[in-house]
């Protein structure tokens, strides 16, 4: 059987899908936070990231948690520790592109 043909509207549509599904999943200041700290530190466990954060581990752990299942983030076990890394680029990329963006508020 074919694959049905996508046509450009729909291919901008589910691009803009996508973007929104992103932007919803992170939109919350830990949350953002918690993604720019992995665009520098590729690489962390919860408590690193709670330092880091000066967050709770229990809130924390709930928004790693979150992003996860989504996939905007990937998790590996390292001993007794879980290591988290961002999974989808393109997070890394939308955030930079928000924080260049010249917003008079």
């Amino acid at each position: 059987m074919a694959e049905p043909t996508v046509t450009p509207k729909e291919s901008q549509a589910q691009k803009l899908e996508r973007i929104a599904y992103i932007l919803k999943t992170v939109a919350h200041p830990l949350r953002l936070g918690i993604i720019h700290l992995l665009m520098q530190h590729p690489h962390l466990s919860v408590s690193e990231i709670c330092e880091y954060m000066d967050s709770e581990q229990s809130l924390t752990s709930h928004h790693l948690q979150n992003m996860r299942l989504k996939g905007i983030l990937s998790v590996r076990r390292q001993g007794r520790s879980m290591l988290y890394s961002l999974k989808e680029l393109d997070v890394a990329q939308i955030i930079e592109c928000l924080e260049d963006c010249q917003c008079n508020m």
